[in-house]
Order: C-alpha cells, then structure tokens, then sequence
C-alpha cells in the first residue's frame, strides 16, 4: 500500500530553508508538506556553524517565526584578522551599521521546527525520499519510503529541492547529482569542539606561516576551533596537545582557553553551482543548488535568498496563474549565489596557504591583507559582505 499525499508545494528537507519556504507560504494561504528522513531529534541534535547574517536574523524575527535569535544569540560587532602576529579589527557598526549574530544552525532548525509545529503544519520525518517523478508535468511527485518501511507518494503542483549537498531532486533538474560548476579546494579544516569559555569576544581569523587558524565558539561553554589541514589527514592522528599548540601558534595576543576536547574531525570544502535551478514545476535552492566554502560563513545565510526569490515567485503563481516570476527565479538567485561564492572564494584564497605555494604566492598575499586591512574602503567591503548583503526581495510578512 501506498500512502499518497495532495499538496501545493512538496518541499524535499527539513533544514533551514525548507522550513523557512513553507513557513513564509502559510503565510500567503499556500499549502505545503515538508518531508525529512532524518527524525527531529536528529535535527535538531546536529551542531553546526552559528553566523546569521543581519539580513537572515530580521527575516527570522519579522516572518514571525521567532525573535529568540535577538533575545539569546550573541552580537557581533566585528572580526578580528591576525596577519604574521598582527591583529587587525574590522568594526562593522562603524564601517557599515550592521552586525552578525553567533546562533548556531542547529538552534535556527529549532526554532523553525517549532513555528511550524505551532502553526498545525509539522514536518513528515523518517519519510525518505527516493525519487522525483514527472518534473516537466504540472504534477510532479515525490517518491519514498518512511523509516518503517511504508511507501509514500507526494503530488504536487511544485516541488522543492531543499535536500542539501546530497540532493535527489538535482537529477531530474541537472541529470545527475554532480552536474554544475565545481571547484574543490587542496585543504581542509581541523575542527575541534571544547569545553572551554569563548577565547575571545568575536571571531578571529588568522593567516601565518603555517596557515590558518579560526578562533570561534558555539555557547559560553563550547567552543568551535579549526586550523588548515591536508584534506586526508585522518582526525584520529593528531593528540590534544598537538591541537592546542597549532591553534595557539595561529593567534597573536590572545591566550586561547583550554579545556576536555569533545569532538575532532577532519572538514573538506568545495565551491559548487549546479547547472540548472528549475527542471518544469521542480525547483532546487540551499545547498541543493549551492555550496561554499565555511570561511565566509555563507551557507545558511545564501539559502535564505533563494527561498525569499522562490517565495515571491510561488506566491505569485498561485494567485495568478502567471508562471513569469517562476521563470525568473534562477537568474534572480543566481545574482546573489555568485556574489558569495566570490567572496567565500575570496576569503578562502586569502586566509590560506596552497600546499603548492611558491614565495611569490605566500609574499602576494600577505599584500593582499595588508591592501585590505590597511584601507576602510577594502574593509568597508569586506564588512558589507560579511554581515550580509540586502536580499532585494521582501514579501515576509
């Protein structure tokens, strides 16, 4: 027996963009089912990086989903570069107005699992999709099986790929999983998670001889550090003292905090754009039609534009008929998208050592910092981008 299911709009992960698409569709009467195969424990238990843009944090707060990240997550005025035992502050407040939040991913997952919920539409968990049917048809489906084993069936008018890195709905938009633009970098971060108090009150990012380092924190009692790494290195070999001696020689001026470390592992990155980001009635948006690189704290914040884009587009449709904004919708996304995959691209090259580096490489961008730290307008730059760009679309409320 198949269960089959009738909606609007079949939304494929419940991660942050998912649920933020079918939140701001509720709240224009547009029906929708979000489908996750992981379980909400799982969800929400997952931790993951914490920079929310200004822009990202005003949608959370303004859509009414929830206001906790202003009550409870922590502002950021700046960032802190470390250059060869050089540290550089770039103020956001004095060179553009704006600020970031430290609130890690895992607590906007709970908040928008809970909105949701609250609103009488939760997420279908433990239902795995499988495959994505009829994409040029005005009723694609959504094909899977639930964690008990039972077949499902989503129809819909449209489908939406917010499956992540993974995504099975690429297929029928691109062909395969892998078809876009791809670039995957010769290095890697070693990122630890310690019991610790922060280290410092904002971020620091450091470029020395041996590479880089990250100075971050998830919560008063956690906190999250990387240094480069060979991209094979396995996290296992590497003992805590060696750990704590990298991270330390990685920052000027600030003695880091120790503590028991509780997690290590071993964080490959890569740029990715698929080809296409709409097949027919099939859509893909986050980390289904993007990735970026970690180091310009991107992702989440990147996704949030493609849902306002699709939103607008989708909310259009169903009051008109008119599939013109539907269109659009890949050439409006993809403005911001290569926005940040240059500036993650940027900061990436800028911060790190290639394990093929010549002199010239390593001495050219050392004036490449020093261009950077030593103008306002280069640090104007850099903090507008950083704290976010405005997203040129609203429809939120």
């Amino acid at each position: 027996m198949t269960t089959t299911i009738r909606t609007q709009v079949g939304i494929l992960g419940a991660g942050p963009a998912g649920l933020l698409l079918a939140h701001l569709l509720q709240k224009a009467g547009i029906d929708s089912v979000v489908i996750d195969g992981k379980s909400r424990d799982e969800i929400e238990g997952t931790v993951k990086a914490g920079i929310v843009e200004s822009p990202a944090a005003r949608v959370l707060a303004e859509s009414g989903v929830s206001d906790r990240i202003y009550r409870e997550g922590a502002k950021h005025d700046g960032i802190e570069f470390h250059v060869d035992g050089n540290a550089h502050r770039f103020d956001f407040q004095d060179l553009v107005q704006k600020s970031v939040y430290l609130y890690p991913q895992h607590e906007v997952l709970t908040d928008l699992i809970a909105a949701r919920i609250r609103d009488g539409v939760p997420p279908l968990f433990g239902h795995l999709a499988e495959s994505v049917q009829d994409a040029e048809t005005t009723r694609p489906r959504i094909v899977g099986t639930t964690t008990e084993g039972e077949a499902f069936e989503i129809s819909a008018d449209v489908v939406v790929g917010a499956d992540g890195s993974g995504s099975i709905a690429r297929i029928p938009v691109c062909g395969s999983q892998r078809n876009g633009h791809y670039r995957e970098y010769p290095f890697a971060w070693y990122g630890v998670l310690a019991e610790a108090p922060p280290s410092s009150d904002e971020l620091i990012y450091s470029r020395s001889e041996q590479g880089f380092v990250l100075i971050s924190t998830r919560d008063k009692n956690v906190q999250r550090m990387y240094f480069q790494c060979d991209p094979l290195l396995d996290a296992s070999t590497v003992s805590d003292a060696e750990i704590w001696d990298t991270l330390q020689a990685g920052v000027s001026g600030t003695t880091l905090k120790q503590g028991p470390i509780i997690r290590k592992d071993v964080l490959r990155f890569r740029s990715f754009v698929a080809h296409e980001l709409r097949k027919g009635r099939v859509f893909l948006m986050g980390d289904a039609a993007h990735t970026v690189p970690p180091t310009g704290a991107k992702g989440m914040n990147l996704a949030f534009s493609d849902v306002l884009w699709l939103n607008q587009a989708l909310r259009s449709f169903f009051a008109t008929g008119s599939e013109a904004l539907m269109d659009a919708y890949p050439e409006n996304a993809l403005q911001r998208i290569w926005k940040a995959q240059h500036f993650s691209y940027w900061m990436t090259s800028m911060l790190h050592i290639a394990p093929d580096a010549t002199e010239f490489d390593k001495l050219r961008s050392l004036g490449e910092l020093a261009s950077v730290t030593g103008s306002r307008s280069a640090q104007a730059y850099l903090a507008e981008n950083y704290v976010g760009l405005d997203y040129g679309v609203g429809d939120w409320d």
